[in-house]
């Protein structure tokens, strides 16, 4: 039950920000993953540093399973992320990043001491 009404507010919110944004502004910055001229390198790694957080967080929330051993590559994507952030001129993404450069690094050294 938790999980439809929880999928109920997901639609009701999602589908309030799209519709006072424009789902057809939304629409076209999805576009952007099927355009060459999206995948610089910058772009590349918060892709795969958002897929790397995405394995570690949607197993972690929704089914209490810690695949620990991918905070490695999140270490590594964050890292990354920092310098991709200083492409973009986004304080917030490197602050994150920062963060989560400290939590992997946690999760990793209590998993292997």
């Amino acid at each position: 039950m938790e999980y439809i009404i929880s999928f109920i507010l997901f639609l009701f919110i999602a589908g309030s920000l799209y519709y006072w944004i424009g789902v057809n502004l939304i629409l076209g910055r999805y576009k952007l993953f099927f355009k060459k001229e999206y995948w610089t390198d910058y772009n590349i790694i918060e892709a795969c540093a958002w897929w790397a957080k995405g394995a570690i967080i949607i197993p972690g929330l929704i089914f209490g399973i810690e695949i620990w051993q991918l905070h490695t590559l999140t270490l590594i994507t964050s890292s990354m992320l920092i310098w991709a952030s200083m492409k973009k001129s986004l304080p917030t993404l490197i602050a994150f990043n920062t963060m989560w450069i400290l939590l992997s690094s946690i999760v990793i050294i209590r998993n292997l001491i």
